[in-house]
């Protein structure tokens, strides 16, 4: 609530612990804030600050091995994210539906996901696959790839 009082962001926190034998009950690796409001960044949700800090901290885009400690239950981009960065699991204390009580209606984007493409409210379209699958395919033969 600090951050929140301070005008950072909202009132989300987040903390990426790294767990093993040598840290009993866990390390604390980073920890974050929502910082959407005071840095003008519509991602800058806790997880996400949490997850950048931790991926600096360790050199590495692979958090397996840790769990994120959230005060909310995350978002679909937080999700996401922490998905892509292998985050061994996730503890969450309020629910969606407490933000969504508080005006974060994260329940908007959890709906549009399941719908078709073209039903959701900013429509998708698919444009110029056969030119943008040429990166694919020279990424799948580049010999020195980091693979994430």
């Amino acid at each position: 609530m600090e951050k929140m009082q301070a005008n950072e962001g909202g009132p989300f926190g987040a903390v990426v612990v790294r767990h093993g034998q040598e840290h009993e009950g866990g390390e604390i690796i980073a920890s974050g804030w929502n910082r959407v409001t005071s840095t003008f960044d519509p991602t800058a949700h806790a997880e996400i600050t949490a997850i950048r800090e931790a991926c600096g901290r360790l050199s590495t885009v692979s958090l397996a091995g840790c769990s994120i400690y959230t005060s909310c239950e995350p978002c679909p981009m937080c999700l996401a994210a922490i998905y892509w960065a292998r985050l061994d699991k996730i503890y969450f204390a309020a629910g969606r539906a407490d933000a969504a009580a508080a005006g974060f209606d994260d329940d908007l984007f959890y709906r549009e996901l399941a719908k078709p493409l073209s039903d959701r409210n900013v429509p998708m379209e698919q444009h110029l696959r056969t030119e943008a699958v040429v990166a694919f395919d020279a990424w799948r033969t580049k010999p020195d790839r980091i693979a994430y």
